[in-house]
């Protein structure tokens, strides 16, 4: 397979994972207090969304390198 044709694979997959699921958790740990023995840690979520704009953009960018990718083959 030619290098573009694969990139064009790998965003058409991309944008359809980020059409389908539509934000990414990320958990944070903190250490809060530290004496000794004795360690205090928090735990914090950040929500990422995933614009449904960045999923269609990258579906169409990688059809479009899906067709360059096999008509210069």
């Amino acid at each position: 397979m030619r290098p573009l044709m694969i990139l064009g694979i790998v965003l058409v997959i991309a944008g359809i994972v980020a059409l389908v699921v539509p934000y990414i958790v990320v958990t944070d740990t903190k250490q809060v207090l530290d004496l000794g023995p004795l360690s205090v840690e928090a735990k914090e979520q950040r929500v990422i969304p995933i614009p449904a704009v960045a999923g269609i953009v990258a579906v169409v960018a990688g059809l479009a390198c899906v067709f360059m990718g096999r008509r210069r083959a």
